[in-house]
């Protein structure tokens, strides 16, 4: 899908695209650049078992053969989720995490999902404010989770 907005008076375009196999490199730069990888979770295979899965959900926001943002979506038939949701911080504020949020939204819509979770990290309050923009409340829930060493 190819978007067009605007950005200091210039018309900008990008294309909101599945996850292609030749973007891994530019993608696992843009999550470093942007924070998320953590030492627990290895983005490649992070990467691959999205693959294997809803591969469709895995979005990339590409400017000028560049990957700009990311996010993963995923439906398992009782809540949707969504992961892995990157700017590029020199195209932060242009309105490019809401466009890819809106797509994933649309996407597990019409799947027929009734209710998006995600998980931010409590001391990044930039990133759950912006969730909030979008209509996110921050829910009284025990967050668990089961490591697997696989």
């Amino acid at each position: 899908m190819h978007v067009i907005y605007e950005k200091n008076g210039n018309i900008q375009v990008i294309n909101i695209r599945p996850f292609q196999s030749g973007d891994e490199k530019r993608v696992i730069a843009l999550w470093q650049a942007c924070g998320l990888i953590v030492t627990q979770n290895d983005p490649n295979q992070d990467i691959q078992r999205k693959l294997a899965f809803q591969p469709d959900l895995f979005l990339v926001a590409v400017r000028c053969d560049q990957v700009i943002g990311t996010v993963m979506a995923g439906y398992e038939g009782h809540r949707g989720w969504i992961n892995y949701l990157a700017v590029d911080p020199n195209y932060r504020g242009e309105g490019i995490g809401r466009l890819l949020m809106e797509y994933a939204e649309a996407q597990l819509k019409a799947m027929g999902c009734p209710k998006i979770n995600l998980q931010v990290r409590a001391a990044n309050r930039r990133v759950v404010d912006f969730y909030k923009t979008l209509g996110y409340q921050v829910e009284d829930v025990v967050n668990m989770g089961k490591r697997f060493s696989i």
